[in-house]
């Protein structure tokens, strides 16, 4: 609902954040966005990292930063030694605010996109799901680009 009335309203952001028209408003709100939503995407990739990569990766997250484009984003990516061995990319979550685009996004690595409205640490908690899948679907992705050996735990 938040992302069709942002859609209806070209606005962004909803109560307790303020609503929006702006492109510095809109930064603002996604530099407010990436805190709340870090705790859950580090725990998203932890829970692939222990059972089917056996505590062997490493995450890691790139924190708020400016594009090429002028756009905003922030990355975490779970890697592991037989990834970066078959030279192919880590699993990634992607929160992203494009330069032309209207508000921010989430998207994996190798799977599309998802509205980010996230203005309070409830709505952060709830995209955990979403987080997860995507975690998931990346890592399904990824590890068909060799076969699905390069998961550690399918090797016992």
């Amino acid at each position: 609902m938040r992302h069709f009335a942002d859609l209806r309203e070209r606005t962004h952001g909803h109560a307790p954040a303020p609503t929006v028209r702006d492109r510095p408003g809109k930064d603002v709100l996604f530099l407010c966005t990436v805190p709340l939503l870090d705790p859950y995407a580090w725990q998203a990739l932890e829970e692939l990292n222990g059972p089917l990569l056996l505590g062997t990766g490493q995450i890691t997250a790139s924190g708020v930063r400016r594009t090429a484009e002028r756009g905003l984003e922030a990355l975490w990516e779970l890697s592991w030694p037989e990834q970066r061995l078959a030279g192919i990319a880590a699993v990634r979550l992607h929160a992203f605010y494009g330069a032309g685009s209207h508000h921010p996004h989430l998207q994996g690595g190798t799977v599309g996109r998802w509205p980010l409205n996230v203005f309070t640490p409830e709505q952060a908690a709830a995209e955990l799901p979403t987080l997860r899948v995507i975690a998931t679907a990346d890592l399904h992705n990824v590890a068909a680009q060799r076969d699905h050996r390069i998961i550690p735990a399918m090797k016992q």
